[in-house]
């Protein structure tokens, strides 16, 4: 159960410290004053989505922390599944720290969790009935829903699940290969022209490059070949003149001479550059008679760099990613090719895992009808508690094809007089009667959750007078067996409280500031007088307010 809840700078609130007891609790307060926060902050601290306009204006961050006492089997279980210890007397914190830029701090038992851990342990500790869900129960798509959560179906409803997937996988697949022979056709043809186009063309990688080497090459040939017969005749020499080679020569010859008088100077020296210039000369010679000048090989080149230049605008950016396009349409064409042999594979397997989903789904179907069957009667007996005897509720059941959630179609039905064929609950429901259904539901459920705490916002929405007091009865009995908190707006409810909290709205300093605190005996018996006359105070009001808790003790 939930013992304390401390709340710093969330909305109005500045600092705020709830205690609650094992039992009933209620909420009361006037329109406004903030009933709604502590129900956003216990949303906050379980992990639900907020939002940093939650921060309190002018705070840098918010923080709400939890205390819960005797902790089930169930939340232990859970705890050290995702690598957290309870506490050895059987309590757990859960604090959520949330900034004012949006960012967020989890804890449990003071050690960092993320908000999805945080969510899944609160699941097992608390569950809370808003306001927007008594209008879920007029989707019939929500109907499935609280049936699985009633019959414990996660673990088939699970294993479902991905058998559907699968099944829907290979589906898919098949009305892919089962494409119009027309455009089948239409695209062997295409692949076929393009493999055998690229194949003609017998590209190799890096000829581009080559091609553009020897393009460039040609385009300057003139200038090449004047610059390579200047260099070799300066090598060379013409009849003219003496090249370079000529007058190493005759300084190897002046050298010689020299040597004998000079020891230091050795004609080796310049024999050698003589022999490295010997080489380059061959170079020249070998270049030069390499040169060609025919504008038809010029031609060929460009017409080839042309062809690369299309086949890249149609294929691909380069002849890799060309000869890679070839590659994939040569494998689906080779796909196509082996159609038939694939979706005779696809169609066995497809056939083995609808039997198997079938198998599912049939399970799947005979859990939910049976526990549609006992949640019929238990939630009549609920009605009948809440002054609904009159009122036949059913679960209208057929089925179909396998969807995502299963071969049920499941809805509730009502029938709200004697003698009427029961019809959609969210057709002819009033908000009051959706308001006890939902109670009902609720408590049903709960009752195979094992959940500690459930919290009901304004569950008595669209009821008064009898129905109200029938609704304050039923969540006093609820409560004996757990903690029950509840924010109501009616003096029939707030009467049966174990607990009864009371939230106000003051304005200091131009600021508002909302706080909590436990009523006593005689101030519950005002606020219960306020709820029912206003500000009208009077003597009567008041004793009927103090009538009303000591018939609701009576009661209880």
């Amino acid at each position: 159960m939930l013992s304390r809840l401390y709340i710093q700078n969330i909305a109005v609130i500045e600092k705020v410290e709830v205690p609650f007891e094992k039992g009933l609790n209620i909420f009361t307060g006037e329109t406004g004053a903030g009933k709604s926060i502590v129900i956003d902050a216990i949303n906050a601290v379980l992990g639900n989505r907020t939002s940093r306009d939650l921060v309190r204006s002018g705070a840098s961050k918010a923080l709400v922390t939890a205390l819960f006492e005797r902790i089930g089997i169930q939340t232990k279980e859970k705890l050290q599944s995702l690598g957290f210890e309870p506490e050895e007397d059987d309590t757990l914190l859960l604090s959520r720290e949330i900034s004012a830029d949006g960012k967020t701090l989890c804890k449990i038992g003071g050690r960092p969790a993320t908000v999805s851990i945080l969510r899944e342990i609160a699941q097992s500790l608390i569950s809370i009935h808003g306001q927007h869900e008594n209008q879920s129960l007029s989707l019939p798509e929500q109907h499935l829903i609280y049936i699985d959560r009633f019959g414990k179906t996660e673990e088939l409803f699970s294993k479902y699940r991905l058998q559907y997937m699968r099944y829907t996988q290979l589906q898919q697949k098949l009305r892919q290969l089962q494409t119009d022979e027309r455009e089948k056709v239409q695209k062997v043809d295409l692949l076929s022209y393009q493999i055998q186009e690229i194949e003609a063309a017998r590209l190799q990688p890096g000829e581009e490059e080559d091609l553009q080497t020897v393009k460039k090459k040609m385009q300057n040939s003139a200038r090449i070949l004047d610059a390579l017969h200047i260099a070799y005749a300066l090598l060379q020499g013409t009849e003219e003149s003496d090249g370079v080679l000529s007058m190493l020569d005759q300084l190897c010859g002046q050298m010689d001479e020299l040597e004998n008088f000079y020891p230091q100077i050795q004609s080796e020296q310049v024999l050698d550059v003589r022999y490295e210039l010997e080489e380059v000369g061959e170079i020249l010679r070998d270049a030069l008679s390499d040169i060609e000048m025919d504008p038809t090989e010029l031609e060929r080149i460009e017409d080839r760099l042309d062809l690369i230049h299309q086949f890249k605008r149609k294929y691909g950016g380069s002849i890799e990613e060309i000869l890679s396009f070839a590659e994939q349409a040569q494998a689906q064409l080779d796909a196509i090719n082996h159609t038939e042999e694939m979706q005779e594979r696809l169609e066995k397997e497809s056939l083995q895992t609808e039997k198997k989903l079938l198998e599912f789904a049939d399970q799947l179907s005979k859990r939910r009808r049976s526990a549609a069957v006992q949640l019929q009667k238990l939630v009549c007996d609920e009605l009948t508690f809440l002054d609904m005897p009159a009122v036949r509720f059913m679960v209208h059941m057929e089925t179909g094809r396998p969807d995502e959630t299963g071969i049920d179609r499941m809805e509730f039905y009502i029938s709200t007089n004697p003698g009427e064929p029961p019809k959609p609950l969210g057709k002819i429901a009033s908000g009051g009667e959706l308001s006890r259904i939902m109670l009902s539901l609720k408590n049903v459920i709960a009752e195979g959750d094992q959940i500690g705490t459930l919290i009901f916002d304004e569950v008595d929405t669209g009821v008064s007078g009898r129905a109200a007091q029938k609704i304050g009865r039923k969540l006093k009995q609820a409560s004996e067996n757990r903690q029950i908190i509840c924010v109501t707006h009616l003096a029939q409810v707030a009467a049966f409280a174990d607990a009864h909290l009371l939230i106000e709205k003051n304005v200091q300093n131009e600021r508002t500031f909302t706080t909590v605190h436990t009523l006593q005996q005689q101030e519950r018996v005002r606020e219960l007088a306020r709820i029912m006359g206003g500000e009208n105070m009077t003597s009567t009001v008041l004793a009927s307010a103090q009538e009303l808790i000591s018939q609701s003790e009576g009661d209880s």
